[in-house]
Parts: structure tokens; C-alpha cells; sequence
């Protein structure tokens, strides 16, 4: 590990970190007075060394291979001389909080490179009636066990490489939203039981909200958020939390407004606002989300699935922003004439 550490800290100047970081906090505050937002550093580093491609499943049981490959995402990111903070986070993918109610893991084969995730709870709707009774779980267990683990190693390392512990952010893990995490734990037959079953996935929405709120106050205890400006996947959100609203492209906006929305209002209310990510289509929905209180940005992965107009008419002119847009969605608004009011970030960049 030392060779690569000692790497990416030569390699890290901090006059040029600390103006890319004022850069994102004008953007974040609305003080940006350009079309698209797309900062980047000066120069590339590039390493002096060659570091290796660690494989997702060789992360998940070897903290020094998590390490390893977060760090490299880091020294990509100078060698290319992007605009992306320098971030790394405990991936451990999206089973952590499902982790805790005790489902079985499923590993991705190691030719696919690809993140964890859990299986449904065998037994459907009276496996989560038991959930009900037994109430919150243990946050650190499941998964979670490992990433306050890693979390603690990463702090070791910064408190060892001055450049790296002041210029690299360790941003909370993927804990989901608590819908996202219902359907981990449900399974497909959600959508189904939120029309025959309301109450019992309520009670499951209710639960999982308060364990997220457990889990995410342990972790602010370790890692503490900063005041109003937080970095998610190298970028920067106004608020403290990412919430992930993935599922929420199989609802309705009126199942929205009933089954998602009170749920992400509770957990934005509790940690001061933050962004919200969602893939797929969520036009049916975003006026609802964009007027969540707390919510000052919209992260979408697949603009093409989505009336643009629609998404930047609730989120840019409303003042919320958007943020890692792809170019292309970004370049054709511009394009257009379309006013986007400084509120949009695009990057090539990709996210963990």
C-alpha cells in the first residue's frame, strides 16, 4: 500500500484542490454565472507508479484491496485532470442497510466486476411481519459491521498522509432510500402488496426509516458531515445525504406522494437536506421531489428515459440543481437556448 499512498500524496497540490473545492461551493451555493458547469484541474498528474485494477469481490473481505482500489479512483482522477473532488466511500454496494434485517448475500461473478447485493427475505409478507417485531436491528451489523470497519482504516490513512487526509473525502456509503430498501428486502411482489398490503409496507417503510436513521447518525459519529456543502461520487451537494430513489421509477406520482415521498421528507428533515439520485424515468414524478423541503439537488443517470424539459422546468428553474448530467443531455440544451440558470453540472466522469 505504501508505494501507492506515497504516490497519490506527492501527487496531490493543494493550492489547486482548495481552489476546485471554492469552484464547487460556488456552484453548490448558486453563485455559478455560466451555462454548465464542468470544472476541472489545470494540469494532469500522473502517477509515478502503476497502479493495479483491484476487482470489486477482492474489496469486500480485504480492507487494504478496498483501500487500494478507492484510491485508485482518486489517482484516475488526477491523472486526468478532472473536475472531481478527490472522494473514496466503504463500497460495499446497495445491500448495506437490507444487510442489517438479515437477508441472504448474493455475490456478482468476479468476471462481472460488479457490487453486492441481497436477496429477497425468503417467506414474503410473513418474513416482514416478523421484521415488525422485532424492531430496529443492530447498524452495525449485516454488511455495515464492515463498513465502519473500513471507515476506520481510511481514517487511519488520512491521519498518516497529511495531503490525503485534508484533500480526500470520505463520503457516506450507499445506504439506499427507504423504499429502494424495501423492495430489497420484499422483492418484486411489492408492487403488487402496496395495493393489497398498504399498511403492512407503511410499517416496513417506517422501519426501515428509522434504521436509516440510526445507521446514519453511527456513521456521523465517525465520519461527521460537513456543515452545508457534502461531496457524493467526487461531486458536491448542497444538505448532508444522498438519498436514492431508484425504485420510485414503478409508481405512480399519486404512490409516490403516498409511499415514498413522507419517508425521504422524514430522513432530509433529520440530517438538514441533500440530493436525491434516481435512475430510469422520473418526469412522472419530479415535481413532486423537487418540492421536498431540503432538497437542493437531483442526480438522474438516464436522461434519454426522461422529457427533459419537464425535469429541468421542476429542478433548474426552481433553483435546485442538477448535477453529474451527462454531457450530451447538457450540450443539447445549451444548444437549444434553453436557460439553465448556472444550476447544471455536467461530467464524462463516472460514478463508483
Amino acid at each position: 500500500m505504501d508505494r501507492y499512498l506515497d504516490d497519490l500524496e506527492s501527487r496531490i497540490e493543494p493550492e489547486v484542490e482548495c481552489a476546485l473545492h471554492a469552484e464547487w461551493v460556488r456552484f453548490t451555493d448558486g453563485r455559478f454565472d455560466g451555462d454548465v458547469f464542468t470544472p476541472g484541474r489545470p494540469a494532469p498528474a500522473p502517477p509515478r507508479v502503476e497502479w493495479p485494477a483491484v476487482r470489486v469481490n477482492e474489496t469486500l473481505d480485504d480492507f487494504d484491496s478496498m483501500a487500494l482500489q478507492q484510491f485508485a479512483r482518486c489517482s484516475a482522477t488526477l491523472a486526468e485532470g478532472g473536475g472531481n473532488l478527490l472522494c473514496v466511500r466503504c463500497n460495499y454496494g446497495t445491500g448495506i442497510l437490507p444487510s442489517l434485517f438479515g437477508p441472504d448475500l448474493f455475490m456478482m461473478p468476479d468476471e462481472m466486476n460488479t457490487l453486492p447485493t441481497t436477496r429477497p427475505l425468503a417467506g414474503g409478507k410473513e418474513a416482514v411481519r416478523k421484521l415488525l417485531g422485532r424492531g430496529v436491528p443492530d447498524v452495525r451489523g449485516g454488511l455495515a459491521g464492515r463498513v465502519f470497519e473500513m471507515a476506520g482504516r481510511f481514517l487511519d490513512i488520512m491521519d498518516s498522509y497529511p495531503r490525503i487526509g485534508a484533500h480526500v473525502h470520505l463520503y457516506h456509503p450507499d445506504a439506499q432510500g427507504p423504499m429502494d430498501i424495501c423492495e430489497l428486502l420484499w422483492g418484486s411482489d411489492l408492487f403488487l402488496d402496496v395495493v393489497d398490503e398498504p399498511q403492512l409496507v407503511h410499517d416496513l417503510l417506517a422501519l426501515v426509516t428509522e434504521t436509516y436513521i440510526r445507521f446514519m447518525n453511527e456513521w456521523r459519529e465517525l465520519v461527521p458531515f460537513q456543515d452545508d456543502h457534502n461531496p457524493h461520487w467526487g461531486m458536491m451537494h448542497g444538505g448532508r445525504i444522498m438519498l436514492r430513489d431508484d425504485s420510485a421509477m414503478n409508481f405512480s406520482p399519486r404512490m409516490f406522494e403516498e409511499f415514498i415521498r413522507p419517508y425521504d421528507q422524514r430522513l432530509l428533515d433529520e440530517f438538514g437536506g441533500g440530493a436525491v439520485h434516481f435512475c430510469g424515468r422520473g418526469d412522472h414524478y419530479i415535481h413532486i421531489l423537487a418540492q421536498m423541503r431540503g432538497v437542493r439537488a437531483v442526480h438522474m443517470s438516464q436522461p434519454e428515459c426522461n422529457d427533459m424539459e419537464t425535469i429541468l422546468r421542476h429542478t433548474v428553474d426552481r433553483d435546485v440543481r442538477l448535477i453529474g448530467l451527462r454531457p450530451d443531455a447538457a450540450c443539447e440544451a445549451v444548444e437549444h437556448g434553453r436557460e439553465l440558470h448556472g444550476n447544471v453540472h455536467a461530467t464524462a466522469e463516472p460514478t463508483p
